[in-house]
């Protein structure tokens, strides 16, 4: 056996404080079937809730929201849904990129990769993407409940998991771990 297979052992998951965030104009707490969904997944795979909310889709109030989440050392990751299509109304991007100090390129590319067998070219308009602040990973996926589940059951749960292996995002937050195999 390899080493790296021993070392795949060898690292524990480490439970994240992730904070849940709705974009939309429309939904509430008793309508938003996206966050609620995420918010399960959350807590479901080991991981705490940080925070929960629902926000207008205003540039000015998701920066104010995710900001303040970023700045909280307690919080380590950001999930937002909604407001990452082309509408007039859809500004997350616009609201949120200015805020990364990296972008994490790959997390759109793989989620429109992975929604292709599910929704067909259609995953073309999705604007999923990426990145990380000050230590806290923000991950923005469509609004659509089925969009959410994909995102978390086939790409955010794994890269939130400090054993999974070769790499994931957790070397990279606000809690002491070491840096990705691949890097070592």
């Amino acid at each position: 056996m390899s080493s790296s297979a021993n070392n795949h052992n060898s690292k524990a998951f480490i439970p994240l404080n992730i904070a849940v965030l709705t974009v939309s104009d429309t939904r509430d707490e008793s309508n938003d079937t996206s966050g609620q969904l995420l918010a399960e997944r959350v807590t479901s795979s080991g991981h705490k809730l940080a925070a929960k909310t629902i926000v207008k889709d205003d540039v000015y109030q998701l920066r104010a929201t995710v900001s303040q989440w970023i700045a909280d050392e307690n919080i380590h990751a950001v999930i937002s849904t909604g407001g990452t299509g082309f509408t007039l109304r859809d500004n997350t991007p616009e609201a949120l990129l200015p805020l990364f100090d990296k972008n994490v390129e790959g997390f759109g590319e793989i989620f429109r990769a992975i929604s292709l067998d599910e929704i067909g070219t259609s995953t073309i308009q999705s604007r999923a993407f990426g990145g990380i602040a000050n230590q806290t990973v923000i991950l923005c996926v469509p609004g659509s409940t089925n969009a959410c589940r994909t995102a978390w059951d086939k790409l955010i749960k794994e890269q939130l998991d400090a054993s999974h292996r070769p790499c994931n995002f957790v070397p990279h937050l606000n809690i002491n771990t070491e840096q990705c195999e691949t890097r070592s």
